[in-house]
């Protein structure tokens, strides 16, 4: 299955949820689904609603985890199984592993506004791993790393500034970064009440289960 390339506002309107995935934009009045729900007219809020089933609500689950990760259903899939071999509750350890994946900790980080932006950085090369280049958004890194931003990537016009637009930007608690250097480190793998996630894994878990 190819990435979803089309409007990202369309993803949040079909899961009925805001998935943060224009990064500041979602929670200025610009949001797609601030303005769509605002919206009024001819026709509006003449749709007929079906009652949704039980598989219907944790199919829409797991779309909201894929959709808020960037995660296609293929890797998706393998993190659920990896998550399934580990200790503990598969749930959490499924929303943990989302969230140790390179991408999303450069978005932690602040380095990026969005999952996909951060994403878009690891693949053209700018962020390094422990001192060492890497452009796999989907590797998982592990306490004691070190995300950075590449020391030539740095003449990148979008990093200009970046120091002080970090400054005012909030850190994920297992993380420490350090603004003048633009690197991070992981000092704990997430809890479940570290992630900001309105996600109910425990019915991406039954969906699969199944």
């Amino acid at each position: 299955m190819a990435r979803y390339t089309g409007p990202v506002c369309k993803l949040c309107r079909r899961v009925g949820d805001k998935l943060m995935l224009k990064g500041d934009r979602c929670s200025s009045a610009k949001c797609g689904m601030e303005r769509r729900s605002a919206a009024s007219g001819p026709g509006a809020g003449r749709g007929r609603r079906r009652k949704v089933s039980e598989r219907g609500l944790q199919l829409k689950e797991k779309q909201k985890a894929r959709y808020s990760y960037g995660v296609l259903e293929r890797q998706f899939r393998k993190h659920f199984a990896a998550a399934g071999s580990r200790p503990g509750v598969t749930g959490e350890n499924l929303l943990q592993i989302l969230e140790m994946r390179l991408d999303n900790v450069v978005y932690r980080l602040g380095l990026a506004d969005s999952r996909a932006q951060a994403r878009q950085l690891v693949n053209h090369g700018h962020i390094t791993l422990n001192g060492r280049t890497t452009d796999i958004a989907s590797c998982l890194v592990k306490v004691g790393d070190v995300v950075a931003v590449k020391e030539s990537a740095r003449k990148n016009g979008y990093f200009d500034g970046l120091e002080k637009e970090l400054q005012r930007r909030e850190i994920a608690s297992w993380l420490a970064l350090d603004t003048e250097k633009l690197s991070g480190r992981v000092l704990a793998a997430p809890t479940r009440s570290d992630i900001d996630s309105r996600l109910n894994e425990q019915a991406i878990v039954e969906y699969y289960s199944r």
